[in-house]
């Protein structure tokens, strides 16, 4: 079965109504053999706050090291996003071989008129992938109430109830008492239930449950919100009666205290967490959506308050910035409290109505008519997309935007920072065919386009809407769109491949300039994928325009290729003079191995390792990087004289992207899913340069919130982490896709492993034709060891793209 099949069996179970109760889940699970039995869940229920708090449980117990399931709804821009394992989709082929192994069953409890539902579908789902991929513990999500929510089929070993808000109403209750006392049904057999409500709900939570552990103010666990610390992060302080956490958290609003004290409370019923682990586990606690602030000139936030309770908190956290003027986008569902959520929301400046892409979404007049009785200056836009430029375009660099209203608006106009244009590029049919089915393209579209995959090929995800119009477009252009076979439904986002000349993406954007459903913005987009190269911003780094050398300089006893060469000072000095006359431009200093079953390296050694060498060689004719995973590191040889910081475990430590906004410096973000290598350790990926291109767009997008440019974010993916040495070339001969993250690329190849198979024990020469591949491909970097053949291998692709510059010998 094809994805593309198995994902429209699970969309199609959407017709069917949602039913209360665990009994059709528990059958389903049951046809599969109950693979789920053995594992340990955790659930999360609530009105508000239970995504963000899921999620920071997940990254406490993964700082404990143990592997984490995690299961969330709804998604932004793929169904796969709700079940992940480790912080990793699940991958398309799981989800054709769950559907494979249950079809038959649900199509036959459809004919009795009792089919599984889509939630349903999507919960047996997580359970066998948790169970398939033998995680030590996964956290769910609880959809609607508890008693009778499809995931409550699980008995757990640790429970939450985060808030209480009138929702759901004719479902699971009609006061705030009947409301919670649903919810805490997922109270666990041997362990209080943790929550964070009060008053009324509190004391329904309490007769329900039984034992209960109270996190707030002056509960049981006390959690204590201190404010921001900068624009996407606040301070909190924890504390139970034998334990105390103060960190940083990147969820702002008090209410987050609460929620991470929940996560930090539920992690302590699971495992051995120790305080230490906690405070970097929250602070990992990444949740997009929820008051997300995606730039500063204006400061622009998103956030997915539904219902008037999430808008109180969120007004709260406004009430933390500083602005001139409030422009508000706002989308909701038709059967939400929008006249509720507007009273709790500052009296914006100005109003943009828009209309989530979603059948259930409210219609932007109303929402207009709405917010009319609240503010002078109201626009009615259809698009998302369109709302926020707009929104943006009015704003001034003192302003705030804000997008809310429900997780749906959120996630459309969250695209404009997350939607990538892959070039691909094309060499014969079969490359071809292998394009077009990673776009999900049915097998007869595969066979009647495979020939037309020439010139130009583009791959992007739009809306479903958007790609009829792109397709219609590009079309009467003469030129090729080649759309996923799924579900044509308009609230998903589907993958597109477009196949031209330049000169009809040329014009293809020109006629989307004023197309609708927000594709102006895709516009713009596509002429900035045309150039491929995109523009910078002029600081002079060595690598606009042309591909730098970068020398590898490790001053370590244990490192694969030259370790203890130049552990002592003298040598260190003198090999770095030596890369920099013999062309390199930049010059990576390490203080710690990263090859397999390195030892991690005090945080004080590494310095003492590294500063004394970065001071020594400031003033050479190059730019000096540090190769380190440590924020204190970092900090340290930027204040010593580095420019540039390397960090191969891509934004591990939460503190790296501050420091390296802070001093402005250029910051490479390593695709790692483990460093130092775990030998045998064996990833599945579908396609492994888009998973790559997916898995490091939230990394870039995290560097970007704390300050830095694009253009300084340079995104490397990690050849020989976590990759067999076929991915690794694939990712080599596939270097130019990644230019669809619109930033410098870093190939760092220089004598791994990959090169065995090729050339033996002296890989110098692949490394050599792995470079000529690399910059022929469009890399901005190589990271290399030998810097001379290197240096001339970059020098020889130069001169065959521009001869006329290479004329003089």
């Amino acid at each position: 079965m094809d994805y593309h099949e198995a994902a429209n069996f699970l969309f199609d179970l959407r017709r069917f109504r949602p039913k209360p109760g665990t009994e059709s889940t528990a059958d389903l699970l049951a046809h599969l053999g109950d693979p789920h039995d053995g594992v340990r869940f955790v659930q999360v229920a609530g009105s508000n706050g239970k995504g963000s708090t899921a999620r920071m449980t997940e990254q406490a117990l993964r700082e404990a090291g143990l592997s984490v399931g995690l299961y969330t709804s709804p998604h932004f821009d793929d169904v796969r996003e709700r079940v992940t394992v480790d912080g990793r989709k699940i991958p398309k082929s799981a989800v054709a071989e769950f559907v494979d192994s249950v079809y038959d069953y649900a199509t036959d409890r459809a004919a009795d008129g009792d089919s599984p539902t889509f939630f349903e579908g999507m919960t047996a789902m997580a359970l066998w992938y948790f169970g398939r991929e033998d995680v030590d513990v996964a956290v769910l999500e609880v959809g609607i109430g508890g008693r009778y929510d499809a995931t409550s089929v699980v008995d757990p070993i640790a429970a939450a109830v985060t808030s209480v808000t009138l929702e759901h109403t004719g479902i699971i209750g009609e006061t705030i008492e009947e409301i919670a006392r649903d919810k805490a049904h997922v109270a666990p057999a041997d362990a209080p239930l943790v929550t964070g409500t009060s008053g009324d709900a509190l004391d329904a939570v309490r007769e329900q449950a039984g034992d209960v552990v109270v996190v707030g103010d002056s509960g049981d666990v006390r959690a204590a919100y201190e404010g921001r610390t900068n624009h996407t992060e606040a301070a909190i302080t924890l504390s139970g009666a034998d334990w105390e956490v103060e960190t940083a958290i990147p969820l702002l609003g008090e209410y987050q205290a609460r929620n991470a004290g929940i996560a930090a409370t539920l992690a302590r019923q699971v495992a051995d967490v120790d305080e230490a682990a906690l405070a970097r586990g929250l602070r990992k606690g990444f949740w997009p959506g929820r008051f997300e602030v995606m730039g500063t000139d204006p400061v622009v936030v998103l956030d997915g308050a539904h219902n008037p309770g999430a808008c109180e908190a969120l007004a709260d956290t406004l009430g933390e910035f500083d602005y001139d003027e409030f422009h508000l986008v706002f989308g909701a569902m038709h059967d939400k409290d929008v006249r509720g959520m507007a009273d709790a929301l500052p009296t914006p400046n100005r109003v943009v109505a828009c209309h989530p892409n979603v059948d259930r979404a409210e219609d932007e007049e109303v929402v207009a008519r709405v917010f009319e009785e609240r503010a002078d200056d109201v626009e009615r836009i259809g698009s998302v997309e369109s709302a926020v430029s707009d929104a943006l375009a009015e704003a001034g660099p003192n302003d705030l935007v804000l997008v809310t209203g429900s997780l749906f608006a959120v996630a459309e106009a969250r695209s404009r920072w997350t939607r990538d244009e892959i070039p691909k590029r094309i060499g014969d049919l079969d490359e071809a065919r292998k394009a077009l089915e990673g776009a999900d393209v049915a097998p007869p579209g595969v066979w009647r386009m495979r020939g037309e995959a020439v010139h130009r090929v583009l791959k992007t995800r739009v809306q479903t809407r958007q790609a009829r119009y792109v397709k219609e477009e590009m079309l009467s252009l003469g030129g090729e769109c080649a759309r996923s076979g799924l579900s044509d439904r308009d609230d998903e986002n589907i993958d597109v491949l477009l196949m031209g000349t330049l000169a009809q993406f040329e014009r293809l954007a020109d006629e989307l300039e004023g197309g609708p459903y927000g594709l102006s913005e895709f516009a713009d987009e596509l002429r900035n994928a045309l150039g491929i190269r995109r523009t910078r911003d002029g600081r002079g780094y060595p690598w606009e325009g042309r591909t730098a050398v970068m020398g590898i300089l490790n001053v370590t006893p244990d490192s694969f290729h030259d370790g203890g060469e130049y552990e002592a000072r003298e040598d260190a000095v003198e090999r770095a003079t030596e890369m920099v006359e013999a062309g390199a431009d930049i010059v990576d200093i390490g203080g710690e191995s990263t090859r397999p079953g390195a030892d991690e390296v005090p945080v004080e050694t590494e310095i003492e390792r590294v500063v004394p060498v970065v001071e020594e060689i400031r003033d050479l004719d190059a730019m000096l990087s540090v190769d380190t995973r440590k924020a204190a590191v970092a900090r340290a040889a930027l204040e010593a004289g580095a420019d540039i910081v390397n960090d191969v475990s891509g934004l591990e430590d939460p503190e790296m992207r501050f420091v390296a906004a802070e001093y402005d410096a250029p910051l490479v973000v390593m695709h790692s899913l483990d460093a130092p290598v775990v030998p045998g350790r064996s990833v599945e990926y579908d396609d492994v340069v888009e998973d790559v291109i997916a898995e490091l767009e939230e990394r870039v997008l995290l560097a970007e919130k704390a300050g830095l440019d694009r253009s300084r974010i340079i995104v490397d993916p990690g050849l020989g982490f976590a990759k067999t040495p076929a991915e690794s070339f694939a990712l080599l001969g596939r270097t130019g896709e990644l230019r669809a993250l619109g930033c410098p690329v870093l190939v760092g190849h220089s004598h791994k492993s990959m090169f065995a198979s090729v050339s033996g024990d002296d890989r110098t020469a692949a490394t050599v034709a792995g470079t000529t591949i690399a910059a022929e491909r469009g890399a901005d970097i190589v990271r290399v060891h030998d810097v001379e053949e290197n240096v001339a291998a970059v020098r020889a692709v130069a001169a065959a793209e521009a001869p006329q510059e290479f004329d003089e010998p």
